[in-house]
């Protein structure tokens, strides 16, 4: 297996279960592959965990953790945090990621990544879980910004800036997904460029890319407003290739990682999404590489 630094410089996929035997059984063009970290925090003589390690011989690993639920005003779930440890010292990936979201109250979980409000107080909150998540790791964390639907009261930050302080604050990386900020834009009327142009982008790990869904809210028999969900059941529509290739431009070459969790297809489908991430990456290591001779 190749190095980090190779390995993470290229397009792959999330590893889902329908494809996990397939994958084991032959050897893809892919350096590395995704999984969700709370799917294999089992007993390690579980049959899926056998299989991840298996797998894990010929792929390096990103794991991105859904559950951590780093927006908590309560603090972290230290039993939680020991379970990730306990994986990513056995599968030693290359990357960990979480999102910058909330999911649970008073020990109760939701099936949901809840938003939070970018102001101060948040921020102090994120930045101690944070810290505490990667003293306890022993790892450098990624944070993936949210999907969004509607503006909370009380922000003193726009996203960009604050996933800036986040990072200076905490030395933390960011993983950051096309599709969020393509929905978000499109639902709250953001403007990408400048967002992007806030973005610290030196701090991004991952990029992620996805479908997404539209949905009509109707009122008296109109249409009102058209809302997009960030639902990771199709293919990547054009809009956000597009907006992943100006990232890219800006950024320049880092790791995409094609996501479909929902309506799964046959492994094929994603593959062909991979190859297109990956075209992207050439053409912007390309680009780079005339500009530096230039």
């Amino acid at each position: 297996m190749g190095t980090a630094a190779r390995s993470f410089s290229c397009a792959a996929i999330g590893l889902r279960n329908p494809h996990l035997a397939q994958i084991r059984e032959c050897r893809l063009e892919l350096s590395w592959l995704e999984i969700h970290s709370e799917n294999y925090l089992l007993p390690p003589v579980a049959p899926r965990f056998k299989a991840i390690e298996k797998i894990r011989e010929n792929y390096d690993l990103s794991c991105h953790g859904v559950g951590l639920s780093i927006g908590s005003a309560r603090g972290l779930d230290r039993d939680h945090l020991a379970g990730l440890k306990a994986l990513y010292n056995r599968l030693e990936p290359g990357l960990i990621s979480e999102h910058l979201a909330w999911s649970v109250v008073d020990g109760h979980y939701y099936n949901d990544l809840l938003p939070l409000p970018y102001s101060t107080e948040a921020l102090k909150v994120v930045c101690d879980n944070i810290d505490l998540a990667q003293e306890m790791l022993g790892r450098r964390l990624l944070i993936e910004n949210p999907a969004r639907y509607l503006l909370l009261p009380d922000g003193d930050f726009s996203e960009p800036a604050f996933l800036r302080e986040i990072v200076v604050r905490t030395g933390c990386g960011l993983l950051f997904d096309v599709n969020n900020l393509f929905v978000s834009a499109h639902n709250l009327h953001l403007d990408t460029a400048a967002y992007l142009w806030d973005l610290p982008v030196d701090a991004i790990g991952e990029i992620h890319v996805a479908g997404h869904s539209r949905q009509d809210l109707v009122e008296e028999g109109n249409v009102v407003e058209t809302v997009l969900i960030d639902d990771h059941g199709s293919i990547v529509p054009p809009d956000v290739w597009a907006l992943l290739d100006v990232l890219l431009s800006i950024a320049g070459p880092k790791p995409v990682l094609v996501e479909w969790d929902n309506n799964v297809p046959p492994l094929d489908v994603l593959l062909a999404e991979a190859a297109k991430a990956q075209r992207l990456i050439d053409a912007c290591q390309s680009q780079g590489e005339v500009s530096h001779v230039a």
